[in-house]
């Protein structure tokens, strides 16, 4: 079974970078580890992410770590902001540690009894990249001070 589960993972990989190529996107390959390494330059902060196979669970993982973490007495502000955003995200979610105040965007897809085409990759990349710039300059401002949380959760309800 786990010959099985490898060849599926390592042709999704394939299809995965065939996608990559056909839209001329620049990235680095870990094939070894079924990891692609990439990124974007957003609005503010840049976004980097790796598109992970993982044959286990037979699913593609999109994770971006974005580039800072929140200063102790900002987390819990942070925390907030992070549910406040999650609330109205359609695919993917932000994960937040509160105790290093680190904050990962994770969208995730199951390839399990299923075929996964070149669109769905592009959506994966293209809503993934989008939601972490749309959020990774706010979630900035917050730790910074530059914003308060209040002024967050406003902004976030009349979008």
């Amino acid at each position: 079974m786990a010959d099985l589960d490898m060849k599926k993972a390592r042709e999704v990989y394939a299809s995965l970078i065939s996608m990559l190529d056909s839209i001329n996107w620049s990235y680095e390959k870990e094939e070894e580890k079924l990891i692609i390494r990439s990124g974007v330059n957003g609005d503010d902060l840049p976004v980097e992410f790796l598109v992970v196979v993982n044959p286990k669970n037979e699913v593609v993982q999109f994770i971006s770590q974005l580039p800072f973490n929140a200063p102790e007495d900002k987390r819990i502000d942070l925390s907030i902001a992070v549910n406040v955003a999650n609330w109205g995200l359609c695919d993917g979610s932000f994960d937040y540690n509160v105790t290093d105040g680190r904050i990962i965007f994770r969208m995730t897809s199951s390839y399990r009894e299923s075929v996964l085409g070149e669109e769905l990759f592009k959506y994966l990349i293209m809503v993934a990249a989008s939601t972490v710039d749309r959020y990774n300059d706010k979630f900035f401002m917050i730790s910074k001070g530059m914003i308060s949380i209040q002024q967050f959760i406003q902004q976030e309800n009349e979008d």
